[in-house]
């Protein structure tokens, strides 16, 4: 029985990712580290903020402090804030998409992003009604591909719902290895949306499909009825 469907944001909902590499790669740039198209993609997007640059300045051996890091991700923020002006982020069909399943089962997000830019999107698209639970980096001590987020996500969720809620019950949707290993690891069935990574790299998911305009309620019943 199909009860619940988690999001993630990045990558799934909003094509936000080219905008989240372009913010890093200016940040470190006035730091003097380059970082290319490449490595983002391989390396860094299933951190949070914060764990970016902490990775990053373990890698090149920078030894920056936890304060200089926060520093660093509050700029970052504000960088993709301006890159983000006068824009739609959303993936063609996302909102539709979100409607549709909104008008099913209970919705919720779970992301590596900060509450401020999801709903900022959200609030900008009109669609933050349709989600009863946003989960955002700064809600769970552990990120991605820890299970954390959507530990956290069901829980909320749990409590809206009338005799709780089982993790096989609910569909995540991702667009990364890291967020399909975080799914999993939480128990959900899981759809990787082939929208950020070839569909060989989303071999971990229950599903895969095209893009996230293709989301097909039924076969996501059918995820949960196996």
């Amino acid at each position: 029985m199909l009860r619940a469907i988690i999001f993630d944001f990045d990558g799934v909902i909003a094509n936000s990712e080219p905008l989240h590499f372009h913010a890093f790669r200016d940040v470190l740039a006035d730091e003097r580290v380059t970082l290319t198209e490449d490595d983002y993609y391989a390396r860094y997007l299933g951190y949070d903020d914060l764990g970016v640059f902490k990775a990053v300045s373990v890698e090149r051996g920078l030894a920056w402090t936890a304060a200089r890091v926060r520093e660093l991700a509050v700029h970052k923020a504000e960088r993709l804030e301006a890159l983000e002006d006068g824009l739609s982020v959303l993936f063609p069909g996302a909102a539709d998409a979100v409607k549709r399943a909104a008008a099913v089962v209970p919705l919720a997000i779970a992301s590596g992003a900060i509450g401020v830019e999801i709903r900022r999107v959200l609030n900008r698209e009109n669609l933050t009604t349709y989600f009863n639970v946003i989960v955002a980096a700064e809600d769970t001590l552990l990120s991605k591909p820890a299970p954390d987020p959507y530990l956290r996500a069901l829980t909320l969720l749990a409590a809206t719902l009338d005799g709780g809620l089982d993790p096989s019950e609910c569909v995540a949707v991702e667009d990364s290895r890291w967020g399909l290993e975080s799914a999993s690891a939480a128990g959900l069935r899981t759809v990787g949306v082939a929208q950020t990574y070839q569909p060989e790299a989303l071999s971990g998911a229950d599903l895969v499909i095209g893009s996230v305009d293709a989301l097909d309620i039924e076969q996501l019943v059918k995820l949960c009825t196996r």
